[in-house]
């Protein structure tokens, strides 16, 4: 009988949990930290660069839920809701970073060999996550990549490919139509092909499969 109790927990819809957690469930909570801590934490990583940020605004991301709680209303998907305060944390985030950036924008555009503007465009080919692996590399070029795009598209790219949302509702968090939103969509993935346009997909970890081993000539 418990097992079976514990297989209708599990089956329950993220709104169900939210709904039992603002009645006073903590357990609810919990499966929802589980089920969307990975997926928050790729879009906030990939939003602000820094894991240790990108930690710590996850903590208040699941804070500002817990604080909500008792004015949650069923009028949207938990989903939506909760990549909706992420995205916001991430603009107030941003703000911040270009505010602190400014002096060193304004010292490379008169010449001068400042650092963060560089680096922001240049670490990915300075570290790599996995030295001896061509797949660490190409996710090093293409974490960069997705770097320089424009912020309204790097935010619907990252919450399609790291959140996993449909466009409605990535519009419904970024309020905006899902045309504009696949529109997005398009222009980052064209960007992306632009930047990265010396990789093969056929021939590297992008296609997600590892390239098979060359067979040694038998003498020609």
């Amino acid at each position: 009988m418990g097992e079976r109790e514990q297989r209708v927990k599990e089956a329950r819809s993220d709104e169900e949990l939210m709904l039992a957690f603002r009645d006073g469930e903590a357990a609810a909570f919990e499966e929802l930290v589980t089920r969307h801590r990975r997926g928050l934490f790729n879009f906030l990583l990939r939003s602000v660069h820094n894991k240790s940020r990108a930690e710590e605004l996850l903590q208040e991301v699941f804070l500002r839920v817990i604080r909500a709680k008792d004015r949650y209303q069923r009028t949207a998907r938990f989903t939506t809701w909760i990549y909706t305060i992420a995205r916001n944390l991430c603009v107030d985030e941003s703000r911040r970073q270009k505010f602190r950036r400014t002096l060193p924008l304004e010292s490379k555009r008169r010449g001068e060999d400042s650092g963060l503007t560089i680096l922001d465009r240049t670490a990915a080919k300075q570290v790599s996550t996995d030295v001896a692996s061509e797949a660490g590399t190409i996710r090093d070029r293409v974490a960069a990549a997705i770097q320089t795009l424009p912020d309204d598209q790097r935010e619907v790219f990252v919450m399609r490919q790291f959140g996993g949302l449909s466009f409605k509702q990535i519009g419904e968090a970024v309020g905006a139509p899902e045309n504009t939103v696949k529109s997005r969509m398009r222009y980052a993935l064209e960007k992306l092909r632009s930047e990265l346009h010396d990789i093969d997909p056929r021939d590297s970890a992008l296609a997600t499969r590892a390239r098979p081993p060359k067979k040694a000539s038998a003498g020609g």
